[in-house]
């Protein structure tokens, strides 16, 4: 055993043209160094970001993703629990995490997501030419240029700094909500992007147009990772099936899209607007009353004798009327729909 994270890693990175030497990302915040010709990883630093407007306040970013620029082989690019890409030097690097140097050369995120709580990213890719994917948890993928930035660190960014980011471009049509969802290039010179979905199918856009060219069915649940072979045009798929897809070209003719491909967008877009919405019916509601009320003078019963409390009990059954069986909140004097109750 070389190392280990506290909690879940999704993802390594191996060093371009090295058989040696890769990077893990775990849950616990922590970035880790492997060498094989050692015995033991070395912990780098522990990724985090200040909370709220207090700086001195750190809180730990768990991370899902670590990518390395194959360009360029010092720079990594993680992303996890926040809405951050952060992008580090190697070379920068303390090689102790006892002294943390979380300090990242460049950071990624769209300007409207900037300051979102509700985000966070689960898959990273770099392409040849030093371009950065980034896929969002319930929300959208998007492309950033070399160049881009946001002109600050997550744990300064402000609406100021925000004026400085520039538009990324991107890719929609598919959701990443149930799962860790990886993102990729595709092509000899990464024409393609990649993404699985939670209805089951593979993506497949333009780099250029964000437009969709491929829409394929992969598992019967749920898409998460998809690799490309390094030299031929040969594709990796897995989901949740306990199998793993090889996909290969059969012809020169480009199939259609599927007649439901709209259809199968729009649910996708519906499910990812909806997500913060919850419809319960009254039937449940009132359920779920009833168990509090039962709950609450179950306590009464065992903290006082019955014949001491009389009046305390009689004072709680007011209390507590509207979680009564029978009780005039029912559907009849029910002021809004009676078919449902959305709660966001």
């Amino acid at each position: 055993m070389l190392g280990k994270h506290h909690g879940c890693v999704y993802k390594l990175a191996v060093e371009p043209g090295s058989a040696h030497i890769f990077y893990s990302s775990g849950e616990d915040g922590f970035i880790q160094h492997f060498d094989l010709r050692s015995n033991s990883a070395t912990k780098l630093f522990c990724c985090s970001s200040s909370i709220g407007n207090n700086k001195q306040t750190l809180s730990k970013v768990g991370l899902n993703s670590i990518v390395i620029d194959c360009r360029n082989p010092y720079y990594f690019a993680i992303g996890g629990s926040d809405e951050y890409a952060r992008v580090y030097d190697m070379r920068k690097c303390q090689w102790d995490s006892a002294r943390n140097s979380d300090r990242p050369v460049n950071t990624f995120c769209p300007r409207h997501l900037i300051g979102s709580n509700n985000v966070h990213i689960t898959g990273l890719a770099y392409s040849s030419f030093g371009e950065l994917l980034v896929s969002y948890n319930d929300e959208l993928i998007y492309l950033f240029e070399k160049n881009m930035h946001s002109d600050s660190s997550p744990s300064s960014a402000t609406s100021e700094d925000s004026k400085n980011i520039h538009e990324a471009q991107v890719y929609s049509g598919h959701r990443n909500a149930q799962t860790i969802k990886g993102v990729n290039f595709f092509g000899p010179n990464d024409e393609y992007v990649l993404s699985g979905s939670d209805c089951g199918h593979i993506f497949i856009w333009k780099k250029k147009e964000a437009k969709l060219v491929r829409l394929m069915v992969g598992d019967q649940h749920v898409v998460n990772q998809h690799e490309a072979h390094p030299h031929i045009p040969i594709l990796a798929t897995c989901g949740i099936e306990k199998n793993v897809k090889i996909w290969a070209p059969l012809g020169n003719d480009i199939p259609p899209l599927p007649g439901n491909v709209k259809e199968i967008m729009e649910t996708n877009r519906q499910g990812r607007e909806d997500r913060s919405q919850v419809t319960l019916t009254p039937d449940v509601i009132m359920h779920v009353l009833r168990l509090q009320r039962r709950q609450t003078l179950a306590y009464i019963e065992r903290r006082h004798n019955r014949a001491d409390i009389v009046s305390d009990e009689e004072d709680a059954e007011g209390y507590l009327l509207g979680f009564l069986d029978g009780d005039a909140s029912s559907e009849e004097d029910y002021p809004g729909n009676s078919r449902d109750c959305n709660i966001s």
